[in-house]
């Protein structure tokens, strides 16, 4: 029971921590406070957790947990952990900061789905399955809030060609603005974006720890990748100011089509995503 709940515990801290970080991105690219809140508290409870534990070890072992490299993996975590909230309360180095935790997220779940805590754990299979799990889930996550970026970009050129054609009656009243639409793009892919790299690291953690071979260049793996450097390129694009207006819709439009041929062309030529 014990070995279960600490599992469950770990895997809480993941979540978290990849939850803090979709909000650190928010309030590092629009300095939103409320996103700034939400993300610090869920990382202090993450350091609260990861501090326990290490203390809880320190106890049990009778020495610092720095002789192997599971140990040093986890110390060096909570490190990084620490760090990100000293440089965040101080001296609030935010861009330092949010790099700062990706680096940790990922040592992080390196960590608790490592292969030694699996093959140690009596929980080992569950810690496998739920990885693969929380993978799935973070991945369909950030589809659905691509998804939502392409409606916007839809009603985005549907409302610019009736203004323009001046063609506005009252039954399209209920439309959102140009400069709403053009927002809740952004916000987004914004979304999408977090979602889809955690759900990223995740995958390739579960690949690494659940077969015998597998190949990065998987079509799955390709796509993904391909994926998230086209939809960071076009939310840099538009940080910028190139990119706006009717072009940054059809940005999206076809962002999202690439999504729909990753979904189901890169499923069908992937060797083991067959879940998808």
């Amino acid at each position: 029971m014990a070995d279960i709940t600490m599992a469950r515990l770990h895997e809480a801290m993941v979540i978290l921590y990849a939850v803090s970080l979709v909000f650190y991105f928010i309030d590092y690219l629009y300095k939103e406070k409320r996103a700034s809140r939400i993300a610090m508290t869920l990382l202090g409870i993450v350091w609260v957790l990861q501090t326990v534990f290490l203390v809880l070890y320190i106890v049990e072992t009778q020495r610092f947990p720095i002789l192997t490299l599971f140990e040093g993996i986890y110390f060096y975590a909570w490190l990084l952990v620490t760090l990100s909230l000293v440089l965040r309360i101080f001296y609030r180095f935010d861009f330092a900061v949010f790099f700062i935790n990706i680096i940790g997220f990922i040592f992080m779940t390196i960590h608790t789905f490592a292969p030694v805590q699996i093959e140690r754990s009596p929980v080992g299979e569950s810690l496998v399955s739920e990885l693969l799990f929380i993978h799935i889930s973070f991945a369909i996550l950030s589809y659905v809030a691509f998804s939502l970026s392409f409606v916007f970009s839809a009603l985005h050129m549907i409302l610019y060609r009736l203004l323009k054609q001046k063609k506005w009656t009252k039954q399209w009243s209920s439309l959102p603005s140009l400069s709403q639409t053009q927002q809740f793009m952004t916000i987004s892919i914004l979304v999408g974006i977090s979602l889809l790299f955690v759900s990223l690291v995740l995958g390739l953690q579960w690949a690494f720890i659940s077969l015998a071979a597998f190949s990065i260049f998987d079509m799955k793996i390709v796509g993904s990748f391909i994926l998230l450097v086209v939809y960071s390129f076009v939310l840099w694009w538009h940080r910028k100011g190139s990119l706006n207006g009717m072009n940054y819709a059809l940005a999206h439009t076809y962002a999202f089509l690439l999504l729909l041929i990753n979904f189901f062309l890169g499923s069908r030529l992937s060797e083991f995503h067959f879940w998808y």
